[in-house]
């Protein structure tokens, strides 16, 4: 029988269920270990070989060594790795590229009459992870589960495109003009090298380019000498796509990730090209070059190729990392304040829950710049000074600017997150942000009051501006504890947060009190006295934005909240329990009673 046009459209629609088997698997195991990765990649890469072999397991999870550099790339954005920590995940990327190979080697499994053995055999394995998959996901329903119906659903997509790929190119074994294709590339190894390039760059994933490779393998007509260049072309072109998502928008150390990537596979390329044009000129293991190979030859060639060159060049690590010091030369500026903020970076939709984790992060940065920059503005009204005041505008812009940022990329997030929980986390985020730009605001605006009394003379008395030392002390402990909340994700320290909240709301009350009994007997001056009253209303907003932090990562699990938070905070005053109690009264002790005793 002749290949058609119409095995060559089976094919192509093998190969798109193939890849799209590998997504959706993979998305799957990113987000039941998404959290993981994170932790994983920034613990495990103090060591150069648990470096490699953290690069090698966190790929296996996610399916793609390009996809393992992208997130790398994120990490070294946020600060969590350094690049000699990139460099050695990026070794050990290429070895974990091969599961799929080996997954795909199973359709070489001969049962033999043995009911065990046909279990494992793809065009039984198949159906039943599809039947699995669908139970889990229309059936079951479950949160905790939905992550593995999809690894099932795409495992069992997976084998049956790699299946209907092999059924469509059988009759090429028959092919006289694919024969003669197949000799051409296997007599010409650059050859062979340029097809798995130029191919890999086409099909922009070395594991589908492997995957093709092990479908053409059942014709019978592929050999070793054609296997072993095509195989290390198609490592070379994963650098292309590396190259590409390492030049756009990273920083100087992401791009230098790529870089290290592109030495290591064409290095490594390069040393194995020429020891095997040696070993096959001198004839070196016999009938090996002209032995037919299967899928299972084909995934030991490709796990053997990239193991070896990862021990080889693994004591080079520190060469690898100069040279592409010395390719991308550093700038000379000073060290950004606040790095995290430019953490959030669209390479993270690869692995959603990782992307979101650093989101956590980015916005737990944002308050602290926000609270950084208030107390500056609350020195502002001790002492106002220009240059103070061009560093609030100068970060007032920055968290201004990340704002906007986090509101595009929660947004393209939202269309990458299917867990309930992560979308519950997400939304908090969303939420959040704008209090936290609140919070940045008041800042300009202390800064702005200050200003105007700088330009008419005026100053507290020394008795207002200890009373507002004391409640800027609680509004900078609330502050705090919303940052710290934020950070470890920790709703039992947003709990602490109402009660201190209710303490400030008693401070401004008592404070009102007092200053416009001073205003009555002339004590103060009006303008300041004023000054002194608009002051009183922002500290109290910004413990309301951090007590409406506090009720969004509290809703994330309590229906109560979600559905009215305004009843919820008037019970909660009203009978907040023993600990809400006694964090309240642990607070009025330590900001109201000293506020109290301060004499008139």
């Amino acid at each position: 029988m002749d290949f058609s046009i119409f095995n060559l459209i089976t094919m192509i629609g093998g190969l798109a269920m193939f890849l799209y088997g590998m997504e959706v698997m993979g998305d799957g195991l990113k987000q039941s270990s998404g959290g993981a990765l994170k932790r994983v990649l920034g613990k495990l890469t103090q060591n150069a070989l648990l470096g490699v072999l953290t690069g090698a397991l966190v790929t296996a999870v996610i399916q793609s060594s390009t996809a393992t550099i992208v997130l790398t790339v994120g990490l070294i954005g946020a600060g969590i790795l350094n690049l000699r920590q990139a460099t050695s995940i990026v070794l050990g990327a290429n070895i974990g590229t091969t599961i799929t190979a080996q997954i795909i080697r199973l359709m070489d499994i001969e049962s033999g009459g043995a009911w065990f053995l046909e279990i494992f055999k793809p065009s039984t394995l198949a159906p039943v992870a599809l039947i699995a998959g669908i139970i889990i996901l229309m059936f079951l329903k479950k949160e905790k589960l939905f992550s593995v119906g999809r690894i099932c659903i795409g495992f069992g997509l997976l084998f049956i495109g790699i299946m209907t790929m092999s059924d469509a190119v059988e009759p090429l074994s028959e092919s006289e003009a694919f024969v003669n294709a197949l000799t051409a590339v296997s007599n010409a190894p650059l050859l062979g090298l340029l097809v798995g390039l130029v191919l890999t760059v086409i099909v922009q994933s070395s594991s589908a380019m492997v995957g093709i490779l092990q479908a053409l393998s059942s014709t019978g007509a592929i050999t070793f000498s054609l296997v072993y260049p095509v195989i290390m072309g198609i490592n070379l072109g994963t650098c292309v796509t590396t190259a590409m998502v390492c030049s756009i928008g990273t920083s100087k150390d992401a791009k230098r990730t790529g870089m290290v990537h592109i030495l290591f596979n064409t290095i490594g390329t390069i040393l194995f090209m020429i020891a095997m044009t040696l070993l096959r000129h001198f004839g070196a293991f016999g009938d090996l070059w002209t032995s037919v190979s299967n899928s299972g030859s084909i995934a030991n060639f490709q796990t053997l190729f990239n193991l070896i060159t990862a021990v080889v060049l693994l004591p080079f690590t520190n060469l690898l990392v100069k040279a592409s010091l010395s390719i991308i030369k550093p700038d000379k500026v000073k060290p950004e304040e606040y790095p995290e903020l430019n953490a959030l970076d669209e390479k993270l939709y690869i692995a959603p829950s990782m992307a979101l984790s650093e989101a956590t992060r980015s916005v737990s940065v944002m308050c602290k710049a926000a609270r950084d920059n208030l107390e500056l503005g609350y020195q502002q009204l001790i002492g106002y000074t220009q240059e103070r005041a061009a560093e609030i505008d100068a970060r007032e812009e920055k968290i201004d600017g990340f704002a906007d940022k986090a509101d595009n990329f929660f947004i393209g997030l939202s269309k990458h997150t299917d867990i309930p929980a992560d979308n519950r986390q997400l939304n908090m985020l969303m939420q959040s942000v704008p209090n936290i730009e609140r919070v940045g605001d008041y800042a300009t605006n202390f800064n702005e009051l200050a200003e105007k009394l700088a330009r008419q003379g005026l100053s507290f008395s020394q008795h207002a501006a200890d009373e507002l030392g004391i409640l800027f002390d609680a509004v900078n402990e609330i502050l705090k504890l919303t940052i710290e909340a934020l950070d470890k994700d920790d709703t039992s320290i947003a709990k602490r947060i109402e009660p201190l909240e209710e303490v400030i709301d008693d401070m401004v009350i008592l404070l009102k009190d007092r200053h416009t009994e001073r205003l009555r007997q002339g004590v103060c001056a009006i303008n300041s006295g004023i000054v002194f009253i608009e002051v009183l209303t922002y500290m109290e907003r910004a413990a309301d934005q951090c007590s409406g932090i506090a009720m969004l990562m509290l809703a994330r699990s309590n229906e109560t909240i979600q559905l009215n938070h305004h009843e919820y905070l008037r019970s909660l005053h009203a009978d907040g329990g023993a600990k809400y109690k006694s964090e309240f009264e642990k607070r009025h002790e330590q900001y109201m009673v000293k506020l109290k005793n301060l004499a008139d």
